[in-house]
């Protein structure tokens, strides 16, 4: 019956059998296991497990695969990433003589010069905020020839609010069906950047509007 098979399997006898003691039907189960070939409970056993933990490592590969996949998409989504960032690590470096590109001094030097100008954006202003008491940490990557989107990536590490500086995106010469084709992500993020949001908005073609409703406020702190 259903019983003995699952003794046959597990090995696991109840103690308060009807059907002898458990020495006597151990005897007896092992005489049918050599009859049949069947192997010993043990076997089951480690195969279950075995099963059990391949399984488990499996499925702990694939989360973590999808976790890095997704990680390194959402990382790569904006374009405008440390965009200010760079183009004013770009500039120092455009306009310092080529000799000067490996001396830590002179590049400090650079900066402080650059920032000084009275022709920097607001956002440029508020990069080189950011920048004036980290200079001599900026000027080792930057002595080594790092490219200015690594070397912003870097100091945005321990300065996360310097990759979050962008220019203001401007959208007064974009029809409808151009901002259509932004995702939402965008839509808001250019919001936000506007220091707007859309209260109750569900669909994209409200974000949309609010879009093309706030265009006065694109780039209101530039000046």
């Amino acid at each position: 019956d259903n019983r003995k098979t699952t003794w046959l399997v597990t090995g696991q006898i109840p103690a308060n059998s009807t059907y002898g003691n458990n020495e006597q039907i151990q005897k007896s189960l092992s005489s049918v296991r050599r009859h049949y070939f069947l192997p010993h409970p043990a076997y089951f056993t480690s195969q279950f497990q075995t099963l059990f933990i391949h399984r488990k490592m499996r499925a702990s590969t694939i989360i973590s695969a999808a976790f890095l996949l997704v990680s390194s998409v959402n990382a790569g989504n904006d374009p405008r990433e440390c965009e200010v960032c760079m183009k004013v690590m770009q500039e120092v470096r455009d306009a310092m003589p080529k000799s000067d590109h490996k001396s830590k001094p002179a590049i400090e030097a650079a900066l402080g010069s650059h920032c000084a100008k009275d022709t920097l954006s607001a956002r440029e202003r508020k990069i080189c905020y950011y920048v004036d008491p980290i200079k001599r940490d900026i000027a080792q990557p930057f002595s080594l020839g790092m490219p200015v989107d690594r070397l912003c990536k870097r100091i945005n590490k321990d300065n996360p609010e310097i990759c979050s500086v962008k220019f203001p995106v401007k959208t007064e010469k974009l029809e409808k069906k151009d901002l259509s084709k932004l995702r939402v992500k965008q839509l808001k993020s250019i919001l936000l950047d506007r220091g707007v949001e859309c209260k109750g908005c569900m669909e994209k073609d409200e974000f949309v509007k609010r879009v093309q409703d706030t265009e006065h406020l694109a780039g209101l702190d530039e000046f």
